[in-house]
């Protein structure tokens, strides 16, 4: 019994894994794309900017009109910004998908899945699981750092949603988003790192 045992788990895992690769070519499954596109909705009004438009400014400074226009309504420097967009946040993947995964982590995606969520999100099970793939994704790309850049190129939706009246309501309780970004990536880093 036990040599059977052995002989059917070395046999089913490359099966399986052929059946998991070819799926895609027959049954045309699509590929997971990244990102393209932030829709910013505040109130009744909504603007959409490229995230190669806002790679791009992030980088070299450039900034569309339509972009520029954004950018402006923040009142905030160009540079500030930049240095927002760019901000590394250095974590193992292995500790931020224990931080994902636990209480804390919980309660913080459920918060942000009312801020950035994908289009048509039906309940927050499903913001929370594409943050959670952005975050995961976005420290592989980034070599276990991560910036907002790598986290809405990494998310898993053609289009991010992202809710300015929910994010003012949150940054009404910080005094600035680097506050905010600090808090929640260093306080419960420091309580996973030591379980």
């Amino acid at each position: 019994m036990q040599i059977f045992k052995m002989k059917f788990s070395k046999n089913i895992i490359p099966k399986i894994s052929l059946l998991l690769i070819t799926n895609g070519f027959y049954f045309n499954t699509p590929d997971v794309k990244s990102a393209e596109n932030i829709k910013i909705i505040y109130s009744i009004f909504s603007r959409t900017i490229a995230v190669d438009s806002l790679k791009k400014f992030a980088e070299e400074g450039y900034a569309s009109n339509n972009l520029r226009r954004i950018l402006r309504a923040t009142g905030s420097s160009d540079k500030e910004i930049q240095d927002t967009l760019n901000k590394n946040f250095e974590v193992p993947i292995t500790i931020a998908s224990k931080l994902v995964n636990s209480e804390i982590g919980n309660v913080f995606l459920t918060r942000l899945s009312l801020i950035i969520h994908p289009p048509r999100a039906k309940d927050e099970k499903t913001g929370k699981l594409a943050l959670k793939a952005s975050v995961i994704q976005g420290l592989n790309l980034g070599d276990g750092k991560i910036n907002l850049l790598n986290f809405f190129e990494s998310y898993p939706t053609k289009t991010v949603i992202l809710n300015v009246s929910a994010l003012s309501k949150v940054l009404n309780k910080v005094e600035s988003i680097s506050e905010l970004l600090d808090f929640f990536t260093n306080s419960p880093l420091e309580k996973i790192k030591t379980n």
